[in-house]
């Protein structure tokens, strides 16, 4: 499987910029402090040295050039790049490090703060002003960019240090969503028209999909062998993620086997996510759901879609980058009485075991009346957990030839509420417009989610740097 960056392992690209009729000290200084800082909180760091340039800094067209060459031979490691200017620094200098370097990954500008009582023309910094030249520069130069929560910042500050958190979230975001490759397991539901999409214009955009028929997952399925000690250890997993009291030992076989052939498709194919037929083909001719097997591979970051809804795996893929924490889908599914802020999102369902308050193993409700409580075994069924929650839906839009998609933060609460599948009760602001929203531009009814408040980094990393369609409900 391809490698996933966690926070910790984010590289960064350092500019410090630098003038000379500004103090050099400053420069100096500030590039020790600011390589200080960065280190401290875990994040890997290329940048110039002493020898290469005058403090390591960049200030002359040479500056620039070694800057992008050290950068085009690192490219691989980097991330992301940060701008700091510990004092004006040269605005032109600086974009065209960037420019020259080649790379097309996020950029974060950031100054340091002059202090009021060192004002004078050995210590003033004027930062606050060259980063408007900077930032002026970059958008001359068609170079996307990231600010800071305050014009400037000391890097010491819980500001800066919370800044450049998101922005390590935000790279993370953008980089894993290059070369995305996903899997479809079997056709679209027939009635399902709703999760319909364009593999063209994800491929256009980096995202490629592998497909398999639903038939092949379940003859090599059935071919397994129950007795073997592959078999016998997945099922000792299942037990050990969820609980299976009263589930049939013939289900949990089914189970067992069902995951290790979609397991081994996944890794065989090198994919980040998948979206399955779930129903009701499993059912009917394999005899069981496929809700924990994809449960299990999402709690363990290989989000699994129901309903074959590639752009909703896509979408929680997304959520998951940004958090560092599993995903789901859900559906927009029940008004929660007269609470217009307030909805019910379920599903039968598939949903990581770390989203409920507790959770079991059971059968499919909505379906066993037709197939019967025996071929629908599988499904995790609970009450999602109180606490923050972030909503994102990527759609194409395939009538204008793009990716469309909308982002929300809010909450789940402990409102009280009897229903099978798993469910919950998520409160967010002026929801009847989002939903107005939702039902005039032609987006389907799922939603991803993830446990987490991670909106800012979604609209800079989605309608930024990935210059998708986006509509933000709430996020400042």
């Amino acid at each position: 499987m391809k490698e996933k960056k966690d926070r910790g392992e984010i590289t960064f690209g350092l500019i410090v910029g630098n003038r000379g009729f500004f103090p050099d000290t400053l420069v100096e200084k500030g590039r020790e402090e600011i390589l200080e800082i960065v280190e401290s909180m875990g994040y890997k760091i290329i940048v110039l040295s002493p020898q290469d340039t005058k403090f390591g800094a960049v200030e002359t067209r040479e500056d620039a050039k070694h800057c992008a060459s050290l950068f085009s031979e690192k490219r691989e490691e980097i991330d992301g790049i940060l701008v700091t200017l510990p004092n004006f620094g040269d605005e032109k200098a600086i974009a065209e490090s960037i420019r020259l370097s080649g790379l097309n990954v996020p950029v974060m500008v950031h100054g340091f703060p002059d202090e009021i009582e060192k004002m004078g023309i050995e210590n003033r910094r004027d930062a606050f002003c060259g980063k408007i030249s900077v930032c002026n520069n970059l958008n001359q130069y068609g170079i996307t960019f990231t600010n800071t929560t305050f014009h400037v910042e000391s890097p010491g500050s819980t500001e800066f240090k919370k800044d450049l958190e998101n922005f390590a979230d935000v790279c993370r975001v953008v980089g894993g969503m290059k070369n995305v490759r996903l899997g479809a397991i079997g056709t679209r539901t027939a009635p399902f028209n709703t999760v319909r999409y364009s593999e063209k214009i994800l491929e256009r955009e980096g995202v490629s999909v592998e497909t398999i028929d639903l038939s092949q997952i379940i003859g090599k399925a059935k071919m397994l062998d129950s007795n073997t000690n592959q078999v016998r250890e997945e099922i000792k997993k299942i037990k050990d993620y969820i609980s299976t009291r009263g589930i049939p030992d013939k289900a949990l076989d089914k189970i067992a086997r069902l995951s290790l052939v979609i397991k081994e498709w996944v890794e065989d194919n090198d994919l980040d996510a998948t979206a399955i037929q779930c129903w009701p083909a499993i059912e009917e001719f394999y005899g069981v759901v496929p809700c924990t097997v994809m449960s299990m591979m999402t709690e363990n970051f290989l989000p699994s879609a129901c309903e074959v809804d590639i752009m909703g795996a896509l979408s929680m893929y997304a959520l998951q980058l940004a958090s560092g924490k599993p995903a789901a889908l859900t559906d927009w599914n029940n008004n929660y009485g007269n609470e217009r802020n307030k909805a019910v999102t379920f599903h039968c369902s598939n949903l990581p075991a770390s989203f409920f308050e507790s959770v079991e193993m059971s059968y499919q409700n909505i379906i066993a009346g037709d197939l019967g409580k025996e071929n629908t075994y599988g499904t995790c069924v609970g009450k999602i957990s109180s606490g923050p929650a972030t909503f994102l839906r990527l759609s194409t839009d395939d009538v204008n030839g793009q990716i469309i998609s909308y982002l929300a933060e809010g909450n789940y609460t402990d409102d009280q509420l009897h229903s099978f599948g798993a469910y919950g009760v998520v409160e967010i602001e002026n929801l009847q417009e989002l939903l107005k929203y939702i039902t005039a531009h032609r987006f389907e009814h799922h939603v991803a989610i993830t446990k987490a408040h991670v909106g800012k980094v979604l609209k800079e990393a989605i309608g930024k740097y990935l210059k998708w369609e986006l509509y933000n409900h709430n996020i400042s």
